[in-house]
């Protein structure tokens, strides 16, 4: 599964699964721009790891909820690295609280940023790749947008909004040559799982039959799949990466 002489643009891509899945797609020979909402030092230390693989790198901040943001964004990704073949929309934040006391402003938050932005960051990635007559879009989904999750009402209604998002999109950009699907990850081990803690993580893990919870770099190789053209006859699927939780 080679990219060598393309580029990709992760967004999210700082820490967690967008680290992992822009060291990964650089490993196999793209070039790789990762779009972060504010931490600096970690998505400096990530352009490192890139560029350790021998490939280019590009660190953009930017507020994927932004419209216009995302547009200049996507222009510099081309003009600094002449090309956009893959877009992995990874970006996401978390505003849990139970549906009685959730916040509008949390409400709107999680869809500005976790379904909006894939939105504004699509429509910007595929005026590029339809002119190419190629490129492969992944959705980063969540299992929790397949079941529903008590106390997520706005992650798993952005996340299960995203996979209508992507068979949509598959269907109208398939002529041109442009792929669109989405990978639904189970319990990773990132940040936004961390803060769980040690008891709530074990209670996710009795459901989960591989019995453990997943690696970032799991999720990446399953990105790295299907922006390969390895998978030039796969659009509009959703791919588990869960350890079986929903089956």
């Amino acid at each position: 599964m080679q990219l060598t002489g393309k580029t990709a643009v992760v967004t999210g891509g700082s820490r967690g699964i967008g680290r992992a899945v822009a060291v990964t797609l650089a490993e196999a020979g793209a070039d790789v721009a990762i779009i972060y909402a504010g931490n600096t030092a970690a998505a400096e230390e990530t352009t490192k790891m890139i560029e350790e693989k021998g490939v280019k790198a590009l660190a953009i901040q930017c507020d994927v909820s932004d419209e216009k943001a995302v547009a200049t964004m996507m222009k510099t990704v081309k003009k600094e690295l002449g090309r956009v073949d893959i877009l992995v929309n990874n970006a996401g934040i978390t505003r849990d609280g139970l549906l009685m006391i959730m916040k509008e402003e949390d409400w709107q938050a999680v869809l500005d940023t976790n379904l909006n932005g894939s939105f504004h960051c699509t429509k910007a990635a595929a005026r590029l790749m339809m002119k190419q007559r190629c490129g492969s879009i992944i959705n980063i989904t969540s299992v929790v947008g397949e079941t529903g999750n008590a106390g997520q009402a706005n992650y798993a209604a952005a996340k299960a909004g995203l996979i209508g998002f992507t068979k949509s999109v598959a269907k109208e950009l398939a002529s041109r040559n442009v792929r669109c699907n989405a990978i639904a990850p189970g319990c990773i081990a990132t940040d936004m799982t961390a803060v769980l803690g040690d008891e709530a993580v074990a209670n996710m893990v009795k459901n989960i039959p591989l019995g453990r919870v997943a690696q970032p770099e799991e999720v990446a190789k399953a990105v790295l799949f299907l922006a390969s053209d390895d998978a030039s006859y796969i659009t509009g699927q959703v791919l588990n990466v869960d350890g079986g939780m929903v089956m």
